[in-house]
C-alpha cells in the first residue's frame, strides 16, 4: 500500500459524495426552520454554528414546541456527545502526522460522514494530513450552509407564487427522509427503531412531547446496548 500523504485534492474528491448528500438535507432543514417561525438569519446561524443535521432538526422542533432552553440544550448535547470521540480517534490513527496545536482547524467539521471518510482513507494506507482534513470537512460544511440558505429562502415565501411547486416540495421532503431511513435501516436495527418509536409515543401520551423525546432516546439506546451485548455473547 502507498504511504503517500493525503492531499487537498484528495480531500476535495472525498467531499463530493458527502456534499451531494448534505445539500438536499440542509435544504429541507432550511425550509422546516423558516416554516416553524425562524428567520433566514436564525436558520442559517444554526447551520453555521451547530453543523449537526439531526440536532438541528430537533432544535427546530423543540423551539417550536416551547421547550425550555436548558432542556433543549441538554437534549442537543446528549445527541452529539459522540463527536467528542472523533478527534482523539483520528489523532491516534494519524500518529506523528497530526498536531494537537492545529487540530482545532479541522476538528469543528468532524461529522459522522467526514469522520468515516477520513478513517476510510487511512485504512487504505494513506497518511494523515491536516490540509486533507480541512478540505474534506469544510467542503462538506460549505454544502450544508449553502443548502440551508437556499432552503430558508424557499421556505420564507419564495415559492408562494407557485403553490403546486410548494406542495410538491412538501411531498419530496417526506420522501427524502423516508428514503434516507430505509437506506440506513438493517434488520438488526428494527427492534431499536420500534423501541424508540414506542417510547416516544408513550412518553408523549403519558406526559409531554419533551418526555416523549427523552423516553424514545432512552428506549432506543437501551435496546441498542442490550442487542449489542447479546450479539457479543453469542
Amino acid at each position: 500500500m502507498s504511504s503517500e500523504k493525503l492531499s487537498i485534492a484528495d480531500g476535495l474528491r472525498a467531499a463530493v459524495p458527502i456534499a451531494l448528500g448534505y445539500f438536499p438535507i440542509a435544504f429541507s432543514f432550511g425550509v422546516a426552520a423558516t416554516r416553524s417561525g425562524l428567520g433566514m438569519v436564525e436558520a442559517t446561524a444554526l447551520s453555521v454554528i451547530v453543523f449537526a443535521g439531526a440536532a438541528q432538526f430537533l432544535a427546530v422542533a423543540l423551539i417550536a414546541s416551547g421547550v425550555p432552553v436548558l432542556v433543549a440544550a441538554f437534549t442537543l448535547v446528549a445527541m452529539n456527545v459522540r463527536h467528542l470521540l472523533y478527534g482523539p480517534v483520528l489523532m491516534r490513527r494519524a500518529g506523528a502526522d497530526a498536531s494537537r496545536a492545529s487540530a482545532w482547524a479541522w476538528a469543528f467539521a468532524l461529522t459522522d460522514e467526514v469522520f468515516g471518510a477520513a478513517l476510510g482513507a487511512l485504512a487504505r494506507g494513506r497518511r494523515f494530513s491536516e490540509p486533507f482534513m480541512v478540505a474534506l470537512g469544510f467542503s462538506a460544511y460549505a454544502a450544508w450552509v449553502a443548502g440551508t440558505v437556499v432552503g430558508a429562502w424557499a421556505g420564507a415565501g419564495a415559492l408562494d407564487r407557485w403553490p403546486a411547486l410548494a406542495g410538491a416540495l412538501g411531498f419530496m421532503l417526506s420522501a427524502l427522509f423516508l428514503a434516507l431511513l430505509l437506506s440506513m435501516m438493517q434488520r438488526r436495527q428494527i427492534p431499536l427503531i420500534l423501541a424508540a418509536g414506542l417510547g416516544t409515543v408513550l412518553g408523549g401520551w403519558l406526559g409531554s412531547s419533551t418526555l416523549g423525546l427523552f423516553a424514545g432516546m432512552g428506549a432506543g439506546a437501551l435496546v441498542g446496548v442490550l442487542g449489542s451485548g447479546w450479539r457479543d455473547a453469542a
